[in-house]
């Protein structure tokens, strides 16, 4: 692999402008010669300016030599490029992929999914199972080494979350599958003012109106439940985009992360707070079991439940006639009391797997494998891509692909 054109966003807050950056850096590092072209439109919020690494800008420059297209983005907004092998390395929370990306993306010579989670999806969903490849993602280790200075959070009253003995930390975006008011109903009946505990949640409202809404649903979370708040321990929820130099002090201000999220691809804030050393709880299902088990992490049992989000009309489409798992209430609060009162040891630490078994590094030389096998199976076979050639260079997906190619390496 010597060179590569890569396409998708990385100046912004989401997880795949961060799959981009992560892959990128380390293929760059190296010594792969990349053409970045970036999904300006992808999200309306970017990283300020000085947030973002000039490395990227400097990587744009045209390149007529690379033999592969390798897209980060949803199958839906990737380009066929004509000539070139044409791959996409995405995923999916729920257990079908819509059939509208596995009819296009059967026009592409392989896709690649972080976790067997997402594998599963696609193959279940009409992908053939050699057209898909597992390759998962990373964590810079020298990053999140759990020695940033932590981030001064407060409450509302101005009292820092420092003097709190048991610190939860939960970063997500606004929207129904992290269910962030899952949480907040579990933390509500798992704890009190007394408990020498608090909450924090970094929340990425990234559309408009996005934080009113939250704000209304919370409300109304509130008035269902006949208590705020303020009848549990002290929660601080924080918006704003955080640049990625600043991210490690997020995780060092907490002494504990967890998720209830219905389904994950992969989960970056779970994978970066282990790799930083904090005591973990997450949810048994969809990409977790990937890198965590019982032996590292408090395991929350979960159930498989009709997908949706009432809210986002183009996400419930996505989601129609999928499922995903919703976690175990009781359990969920059975975990927080736990953590408050001490009783939440694990066998061993995750932050030594983490660091060990799933840095950028190790992620990208799979990446580079899976990405020098496809080539060379191109070199033995002159007709392996004419398919996606010339006039089948479009965008709109068709209602009939044909299975052209021959099974690859299963592993």
């Amino acid at each position: 692999m010597k060179s590569l054109t890569v396409r998708g966003p990385f100046r912004g807050p989401t997880g795949y402008d961060q799959t981009v950056r992560g892959f990128a850096r380390e293929l760059h590092r190296l010594g792969v010669a990349l053409e970045m072209r970036d999904i300006p439109d992808w999200c309306a919020t970017q990283l300020a300016t000085e947030q973002q690494d000039p490395l990227f800008a400097s990587l744009e420059r045209p390149r007529e030599d690379s033999q592969t297209a390798l897209q980060f983005c949803l199958p839906l907004s990737t380009l066929l490029y004509p000539g070139k092998l044409n791959v996409n390395f995405t995923a999916f929370e729920t257990t079908r992929v819509p059939s509208r990306w596995v009819e296009w993306n059967r026009r592409h010579d392989l896709v690649i999914v972080p976790t067997e989670s997402s594998k599963i999806a696609w193959v279940n969903s009409g992908m053939p199972a050699h057209r898909v490849r597992v390759c998962q993602q990373g964590v810079d280790p020298s990053m999140f080494s759990g020695t940033a200075a932590p981030w001064p959070f407060q409450l509302e009253d101005g009292s820092p979350i420092s003097c709190f003995r048991t610190r939860f930390l939960s970063v997500a975006a606004f929207g129904a599958r992290k269910n962030t008011l899952g949480l907040l109903r579990a933390w509500m009946d798992a704890t009190s003012p007394s408990d020498d505990a608090a909450l924090v949640i970094k929340l990425g409202c990234y559309g408009d109106g996005a934080k009113e809404l939250f704000m209304r649903q919370l409300d109304l979370l509130q008035r269902r439940l006949g208590r705020t708040l303020a009848h549990a321990a002290p929660v601080a929820i924080v918006h704003g985009v955080v640049g990625e130099a600043e991210m490690p002090r997020i995780y060092t201000a907490a002494t504990h992360y967890i998720s209830l999220s219905f389904g994950e691809g992969w989960d970056y804030p779970m994978v970066e707070a282990a790799a930083s050393g904090l005591k973990l709880i997450a949810p048994a299902h969809s990409a977790y079991p990937a890198y965590l088990d019982s032996s590292v992490a408090t395991m929350i049992p979960s159930r498989e439940v009709s997908a949706g989000d009432p809210d986002e009309p183009i996400l419930d489409e996505l989601f129609r006639g999928s499922k995903w798992w919703e976690p175990d209430h009781g359990a969920a609060v059975a975990a927080i009391r736990s953590a408050i009162e001490g009783r939440d040891g694990c066998a061993a630490s995750a932050r030594d797997r983490i660091r060990e078994e799933f840095t950028w590094q190790r992620a990208a030389s799979r990446l580079i494998a899976i990405l020098d096998e496809l080539e060379a199976l191109r070199a033995k076979i002159p007709s392996f891509a004419a398919l996606r050639l010339n006039k089948r260079a479009t965008k709109a997906p068709s209602h009939s692909a044909p299975d052209d190619l021959p099974p690859a390496d299963p592993s």
